[in-house]
Formats: structure tokens, C-alpha cells, sequence
């Protein structure tokens, strides 16, 4: 539900390839869009050599070496020249944002990749609700996902709202022991379908929401809560800060004075939620619906199938 092992990798591939040949010789098809280079992009390649089905892919993050240096770190090296050929054969690389692009040029010369961030229905949450000054967390709890930070800032202080935590992972009994060294009413609500109405209510109802990754993509949980018109906290990191733009408050998580500060300034200061709330979904509405992320993607399509 939260995480892709390796071991499970190699019988996908394996169970997918004839399935997916199959598929092709009762239809035809134009393109392939592909989701990972790892291990998906591998399956992409096959069938480009197989079939001359053409192929683009997306990449996420995990996928690309030195994005998260906590996974996959020996599996890079060890498959270094099959992500290349991966990378190599592909139409088009697409990245969905400068960062991510980046750490894939490095490692490919020949790469031709592109900018698509990732896109938002905007009825996906109600940003007219009313609020109630509480903060969310929404995340897999992996430690590179930085929630031992807000916990950090929270030692031994008192927050004057709420703090709800939504999530699960390998990382949350941690968590759950840090939370205890605080004085402000900490809620763990484990994971929560992402259609479910108590998600949804969460999402339109709190006033703040905070995400501290220590190095992300083009995160979903912060086009979440601009569509939901929350106001955000969260890090330097250049993969949030390329979503959020100068809409959210953006701190160094780990200056856990600094972090306090600024969230208790939120928190005591609706109107300037509520400003702020309302900036991150205009910045949504702007630049990241899904009509508008679509054309960018039938345009790169068509320019592939020629």
C-alpha cells in the first residue's frame, strides 16, 4: 500500500510482459505512457524493441539516481546501465519539475525530457468551507518525508490548536513516540482512503496544513491543499517550492525555533490564513488543472507520434 521492494519488481515485469505484448497485437496503438523508469520504464523498453511501439515516460522520483539516497542506493549503481538504455531509447523523458530534471540530465547526456508538472482537478475539495484553525499532515511516514521535524519543533511546547497526522508507513511508531514528548493534542488517524469524506472534511475544514519533506518531486499533498485554499507550511525544498511558489510560508525545518515560530504565527493569525489560503488557489487554478496540464501532454504526443 505504501512502498515497492525490489524483490516484487522483477516478477511484475516477468507476469506483465505477455500480457502487455499481448494487448498490443489486438490493438493498435499510437504511443506508450509509461509511469517510472524503474520498473515500469524497463517494461516500456521491452516492448519498444519487440513491438517499435514508441514510449514515454514519467518520472517520479525514487526512479532517478540520488533523488533518495535512503532507497535504492545500491540498486541504481547495480542497474546504472539498464536505466540509461531506459532513458536512451525513450521518446521523451517527462519531469514534472526543474529539479527532477536536473538529477536526470546529470545522469544522461542524451536525454530528451521535458517540464509537465502534475495536475489537480479543482472540485476535488471545497475551498469555501469553513475553517477551523487546526493543522493537517498528509504524507507516507517515511523518515525523508520530515514529520519527526514539526514534532521536533512542537518538544516540549504547546501549540494552541489541534495537529491531525494522516498516514502510514514505517516510520509512524517513531513518530508516535516523539509526539509524546509534546503538550499540544497530536492525532494520529493512520491512512485514510483519499475519496473518503472524512479525508475530504479534513482537507476543507483545517486551516493550515504542513509538509516538511527534506527533498520531494512535484508533491500531490500540496496540490491538495491549495485546491482545499489551506494555508501551507513547508520546506526549502526546491521540488515544494516549485509548487507553492510565494503562496506558502517556507521554512528550514530542522531550526526547530524558527519552525515553531512561524507555525504559531500562523496559527494565531486567521486573517492572514486565510490570505494565504486563498493565493494557493489562484496559483492552482492558474497553472495546474488538469485541462491545462492535458494540452501539454497531447502536444507532446502528437509531436512523438509525428
Amino acid at each position: 500500500a505504501d512502498i515497492c521492494h525490489t524483490h516484487e519488481m522483477l516478477p511484475y515485469l516477468v507476469s506483465a510482459f505477455p500480457r502487455v505484448k499481448r494487448l498490443i497485437a489486438e490493438k493498435k496503438y499510437d504511443i506508450n505512457h509509461t509511469h517510472f523508469i524503474f520498473p515500469d520504464g524497463v517494461l516500456a523498453w521491452m516492448l519498444h524493441r519487440y513491438t517499435g511501439l514508441p514510449y514515454v515516460v514519467t518520472a517520479h522520483g525514487s526512479d532517478v539516481p540520488g533523488y533518495n539516497p535512503d532507497r535504492f542506493q545500491f540498486q541504481h549503481i547495480l542497474l546504472s546501465p539498464l536505466w540509461k538504455r531506459v532513458v536512451k531509447n525513450a521518446e521523451c523523458v517527462i519531469c514534472p519539475s526543474i529539479h527532477l530534471q536536473g538529477l536526470i540530465e546529470k545522469r544522461s547526456r542524451t536525454v530528451r525530457s521535458e517540464l509537465i508538472p502534475n495536475g489537480m482537478y479543482t472540485d476535488k475539495f471545497n475551498p469555501h468551507r469553513e475553517k477551523r484553525m487546526r493543522v493537517l499532515v498528509v504524507t507516507r511516514m517515511f523518515e525523508r518525508k520530515g514529520v519527526q521535524y514539526l514534532l521536533d519543533a512542537l518538544q516540549g511546547r504547546q501549540l494552541d490548536c489541534e495537529v491531525n497526522i494522516v498516514g502510514d508507513g514505517p516510520y509512524l511508531d517513531t513518530l508516535k513516540r516523539m509526539a509524546a514528548g509534546t503538550r499540544t493534542d497530536i492525532r494520529f488517524l493512520g491512512w485514510l482512503d483519499n475519496d473518503s469524506d472524512e479525508l475530504r472534511a479534513l482537507y476543507e475544514t483545517s486551516a493550515i496544513f504542513v509538509f516538511t519533506s527534506q527533498q520531494e518531486n512535484f508533491p500531490i499533498n500540496l496540490l491538495e491543499a491549495m485546491t482545499a485554499g489551506m494555508a501551507i507550511i513547508t520546506s526549502e525544498d526546491r521540488g515544494s517550492r516549485e509548487v507553492v511558489g510565494d503562496t506558502a510560508l517556507q521554512v528550514n525545518a530542522m531550526q526547530t525555533d524558527q519552525f515553531f515560530a512561524t507555525l504559531q504565527g500562523l496559527v494565531q493569525d486567521p486573517a492572514q490564513c486565510e490570505a494565504l489560503g486563498r493565493r494557493a488557489r489562484q496559483r492552482l487554478e492558474s497553472l495546474f488543472t488538469w485541462p491545462a496540464v492535458a494540452a501539454q501532454y497531447q502536444s507532446l504526443f502528437n509531436k512523438v507520434i509525428g
